[in-house]
């Protein structure tokens, strides 16, 4: 990847030219590439059409949390119910009282390393997924930034108030949401995607991840919900044959830590050691670092996995319950699943009126207002929020659509 980014060109629509010349190319590269904003085809049937839109950007920095309050229902924020597990709290009321030292990082540095099998160069200690993102964004210079969407939106959020132009992959739902590697275009050389996918659960083969790497890119993959899945079959925290790759995990979602912002990276030590050098002193706090230690022990890692499993019996009891008008999105296999509802801001209103918070979907780049992404809980919960959900359903017309038009967004390829 260039240690500098490239002074985008203006085409003849007013729109930055992302592709050309200006990339070092050869000249009949050039002529092949054509400007992204001029939505010509790629040469070749093998590119995807890029194409400009006009309209609100969506609001990359809405999440879960912002649906709750008191009295509501959590459905919307895909941290396990019940959590943190008491032996855990354990952990943190114990590691309050080193707190007056200042945080050593290497125990739990190794901890992470051992437990995927990494040289605890290979290893970045955060304070949560976030903050990797942000610390990328920082270190990298892309000249061609993609992000694959619809995906957790901090990624693309960190480039931009980085100053970097992203464009945007969006999958389609027609395609259940599935990423096709031959897609992503080939002078990317910043790519970024979950595994699973918030908001739409989907798992892609670990086989179609591993296609897009090759020198000179960096490949993000957001693991945030790999421990989601029993056995993590499609991980690829482990690959060090894979060039550029970073794998970003998190202890949130599994453990119940979302309050004391807690995670790691995976990736080239040369990487990890620019991305280390963009840290504050001590950035991670002693109890955070506990809890890291402590979560990536071989009992831990076997609760986790109980976990999933049992997640995965109550997603199907979930899927049973809802009502016919409920469209199910693409494969889901993580915490939470993206349905497609009629007339779905007036149903997600509706629905925290009586008592339940889901997520919105329309902040998620290729979603709008009729999806809604709700959090897997246990089946009688389930069952309580599906008997609400057909309630207001059957007061509705029949409308919309589960292949939905996007809103507007800076610039995309479909």
């Amino acid at each position: 990847m260039s240690t500098t980014a490239s002074s985008p060109q203006t085409c003849s629509r007013g729109g930055a030219c992302t592709t050309g010349s200006n990339r070092g190319s050869t000249a009949a590269t050039a002529r092949r590439r054509r400007c992204a904003c001029c939505t010509a085809p790629w040469s070749h049937d093998r590119r995807p059409r890029v194409r400009q839109r006009r309209g609100d950007v969506t609001d990359l920095r809405h999440h879960g949390d912002a649906e709750l309050a008191p009295g509501l229902v959590d459905l919307a924020v895909n941290v396990r119910a019940g959590t943190p597990p008491p032996w855990l709290r354990e952990v943190l009321r114990e590691a309050l009282e080193d707190s007056a030292r200042y945080p050593v990082l290497s125990p739990a540095r190794t901890a992470v390393a051992a437990t995927h099998g990494r040289d605890p160069a290979e290893v970045l200690l955060a304070a949560g997924a976030a903050e990797v993102f942000v610390l990328l964004a920082r270190a990298l210079r892309p000249r061609h930034a993609v992000v694959v969407h619809p995906s957790f939106t901090e990624p693309e959020a960190a480039l931009r108030a980085a100053g970097h132009p992203v464009t945007r992959l969006l999958l389609r739902g027609a395609d259940g949401y599935r990423l096709d590697p031959a897609a992503v275009p080939e002078d990317a050389d910043l790519v970024v995607l979950g595994n699973p996918t918030n908001p739409t659960s989907v798992l892609h083969p670990a086989a179609d991840l591993g296609a897009l790497t090759r020198p000179g890119r960096v490949l993000v993959v957001d693991e945030a919900f790999a421990d989601t899945v029993p056995g993590e079959p499609e991980s690829l925290a482990g690959r060090t044959d894979l060039p550029g790759l970073v794998v970003v995990r998190s202890l949130t979602k599994t453990w119940g830590l979302a309050g004391l912002r807690v995670g790691y990276a995976l990736g080239p030590a040369d990487l990890v050691a620019a991305l280390a050098a963009g840290q504050p002193p001590w950035p991670v706090s002693t109890p955070a670092l506990a809890a890291l230690a402590a979560c990536t022990t071989p009992a831990a890692r076997a609760e986790a996995h109980e976990a999933a499993v049992a997640l995965a019996g109550h997603r199907a009891a979930l899927l049973a319950a809802l009502p016919p008008e409920v469209a199910v999105l693409g494969t889901p296999r993580s915490s939470f699943v993206l349905l497609h509802v009629p007339d779905g801001a007036r149903v997600r209103q509706e629905l925290r009126d009586a008592g339940w918070a889901v997520r919105r979907g329309d902040s998620f780049p290729g979603l709008g207002a009729d999806h809604l992404r709700v959090a897997v809980r246990d089946p009688q919960t389930s069952r309580a929020f599906a008997a609400a959900l057909a309630g207001i359903l059957s007061g509705l017309p029949r409308s919309g659509s589960a292949e939905e038009t996007a809103t507007g967004v800076p610039e995309e390829i479909c």
